[in-house]
């Protein structure tokens, strides 16, 4: 069965791939995205589109709830840092414009949106599941970090809006300036995650938190009340000509380069 290119591959939930993303419609409700660009689903234009299209796919589906996770042992490593050196700058402007509707679209989505965070995530990776209702992380011993500093790479205006609305003033200070690294325990104590679990319990957890969210009568409502005021500063971001940070167009940092 092919469906919009992708291939169905289960009956009892829906399961299909398309190049760099798995998305299963579980009969429970559940839309799982799992992000699919081996070897740490590291992010360059292609897969950010792509999970663009499978959020947008779920939110305009009958789907309950959606969880967003990786596929393998890293949710996201980040933006790809072999790949975007070689963009020209036209390549380098979509792959910024795509960060940004993706964290928008995120963001907008009415139904629950779940990070299930299963490994390392860098960077960006991190940006998106920030963006997403509830972040729950696995326990172990990989790495979660807002490491653009370190990188060279600074944040497009949507992932900087994500972070500044989601995380506390001190938090966003210290992980973005230093650009350091903490596991999962560290993460939950400064509140970049809600849940931290064993690996074999995250997605079962992350589906029924998904579900609880879900079956709460107002919940749509509400969340465009509080997410609202994000949510209009990241389409406002989206229809603007700059899509980076004022002032850096035409600057050379890192792997982007505007114009």
């Amino acid at each position: 069965m092919v469906e919009n290119g992708m291939r169905a591959r289960s009956k009892r939930s829906r399961r299909v791939a398309h190049a760099v993303i798995d998305l299963e419609r579980r009969a429970d409700g559940v839309a799982l995205v799992r992000m699919a660009r081996p070897p740490v689903n590291a992010l360059d234009l292609e897969l950010v589109r792509a999970i663009t299209r499978g959020v947008g796919a779920v939110t305009d589906s009958d789907a309950r709830a959606l969880v967003l996770t990786g596929d393998g042992p890293c949710f996201s490593a980040g933006i790809d840092t072999k790949v975007a050196p070689t963009y020209d700058a036209q390549q380098r402007r979509d792959a910024i414009n795509a960060i940004n509707e993706l964290v928008a679209t995120i963001c907008s989505a009415s139904p629950p949106v779940v990070a299930a965070i299963n490994g390392h995530a860098m960077g960006g990776g991190l940006v998106i599941a920030l963006a997403c209702d509830l972040r729950l992380a696995a326990r172990g011993e990989h790495k979660l970090a807002l490491n653009e500093v370190a990188a060279g790479v600074p944040f497009p205006a949507g992932p900087l809006a994500v972070v500044r609305a989601e995380l506390d003033p001190s938090v966003t200070r210290d992980l973005c300036l230093t650009g350091r690294t903490v596991g999962p325990d560290e993460a939950l104590a400064l509140r970049v995650v809600d849940e931290v679990l064993e690996p074999r319990e995250l997605l079962d957890r992350a589906c029924e938190r998904a579900l609880q969210l879900a079956a709460l009568p107002a919940y749509p409502l509400v969340k465009a009340q509080v997410r609202g005021p994000l949510t209009a500063e990241l389409a406002q971001i989206a229809a603007c000509d700059d899509p980076l940070i004022s002032g850096a167009r035409g600057a050379r940092v890192g792997s982007w380069q505007t114009g």
